[in-house]
């Protein structure tokens, strides 16, 4: 006569491991956003701090979500990435690596050919990110008005 305490030890470890490995062969849905193809950790973090700052209002020396000037919105995007850029538009323009071909994340200088009075965080698909001026709100914009294609100077990348 077999053992009974044995066998149902068996038979409970049997219907443990089929209800384990019907456990394992689901698919768990991600829901952690994901990102953005290509980019840096950095560039990703950054960009995100700036979708998150639409709205905001605009204010002159601002670098915080109460209120943002154009470079203190490039400032506060990248101190949440842990890079410290330089604090106005021409210094960032002067001071960090051009690039060519800009990238979500990378930064546009707009101004005079003698000084960069303007930066915007390059969203994507043709549009920035960037706050505008006194009364009005961070907004994203298309960059193919004739407005910022005259101003136009370069783009920069702070990160890798």
């Amino acid at each position: 006569m077999p053992n009974r305490p044995a066998t149902w030890r068996l038979i409970a470890c049997l219907a443990l491991l089929v209800l384990l490995a019907g456990c394992a062969g689901r698919d768990i849905p991600d829901r952690s956003p994901a990102p953005e193809a290509g980019l840096s950790i950095e560039r990703a973090l950054a960009l995100s701090t700036a979708k998150r700052a639409l709205g905001t209002p605009y204010r002159f020396g601002g670098n915080t979500p109460e209120g943002l000037d154009c470079s203190g919105l490039v400032e506060m995007a990248y101190r949440s990435a842990g890079i410290q850029v330089p604090r106005t538009a021409d210094e960032q323009y002067r001071r960090l690596p051009a690039v060519a071909q800009p990238q979500p994340g990378d930064l546009l200088f707009f101004g005079d050919r003698r000084k960069a009075s303007h930066v915007g965080i390059y969203r994507g698909n043709g549009q920035m990110i960037h706050a505008p001026g006194r009364g009005r709100e961070v907004v994203s914009v298309p960059l193919d008005v004739a407005y910022w294609q005259q101003r136009f100077l370069g783009a920069a990348r702070p990160t890798p």
